[in-house]
């Protein structure tokens, strides 16, 4: 192994232990400079391992294959669906209007609405998300705001209760919520324990909320619950939903946007 690739290997290996580092530390750690740290990053971002935000390095697994998780991974998530996807949140982000303040939850499909986002409209967007943020950072005209924590690179997320302090903080017009489980008995859940109180207090902040979740999501059931479906106001979905799942929503009020799944 040559003396870049050791480097990249370890660096690779720091990041995937800690999430995210700064190339400051990295470049010190390395004991080379932060043009350095930032060259080799650029690699691992072409091989979609890490990525370089505002002089931190953050972790992306979608191609080590480590992380093992059975029931989900961001990174083989994005994948599923990814026409639908895509077409949904293009959809969510003509809902955006001129001076909104939006908040965007994790997930795959959630992150399909950020390239959309119109920019020069005054527009108000906060994430968790490190694949949302770096899909926003580069959209100079939008105003971000993040809320940290602890990383957690399965998903991509941050979160701390000082993270939901600051969302708490917030108000938004609209809420751009994910899901990996839709029942119409059990309601609305995710993978992962530690994003319930996020979502709990993203409902919280927001007047409308609304639900971005392909046909694939719906009669299934995750193990953290964190609303009922009579708590949303609209669903974006692909038309590859049920037609009795259209009848339950819009039997509880919900407003449905069936988008077609096209390129």
């Amino acid at each position: 192994m040559g003396k870049r690739e050791s480097r990249i290997h370890s660096l690779t290996e720091i990041l995937q232990s800690k999430g995210y580092v700064s190339i400051k530390e990295l470049a010190k750690h390395l004991h080379v400079s932060e043009m350095t740290i930032r060259r080799d990053l650029a690699i691992l971002k072409k091989k979609h391992v890490a990525e370089n935000v505002g002089g931190t390095a953050f972790y992306r697994p979608a191609s080590t294959g480590s992380l093992n998780d059975p029931d989900y991974n961001l990174s083989e998530e994005l994948v599923k669906q990814n026409i639908q996807k895509n077409n949904i949140g293009r959809f969510a982000a003509s809902l955006i209007d001129k001076d909104d303040i939006v908040i965007i939850d994790t997930g795959t499909t959630t992150e399909k609405i950020a390239p959309f986002i119109p920019e020069n409209q005054n527009i108000t967007v906060l994430c968790y998300s490190t694949n949302i943020l770096q899909e926003l950072h580069p959209k100079t005209s939008i105003q971000l705001l993040f809320a940290g924590g602890f990383y957690h690179p399965k998903t991509q997320m941050f979160e701390s209760s000082q993270g939901i302090n600051f969302i708490q903080s917030i108000r938004a017009k609209k809420v751009f919520i994910s899901a990996a489980g839709i029942h119409p008995e059990l309601g609305v859940t995710c993978v992962n324990n530690y994003e319930v109180p996020t979502k709990h207090a993203i409902l919280k902040s927001s007047l409308q909320k609304i639900l971005v979740a392909d046909s694939s999501k719906f009669d299934k059931i995750r193990p953290a619950y964190f609303c009922d479906l009579q708590q949303i106001n609209t669903v974006i979905t692909d038309d590859g939903v049920p037609s009795h799942w259209i009848d339950i929503m819009e039997s509880e009020g919900i407003q449905v946007h069936i988008v077609p799944s096209v390129k």
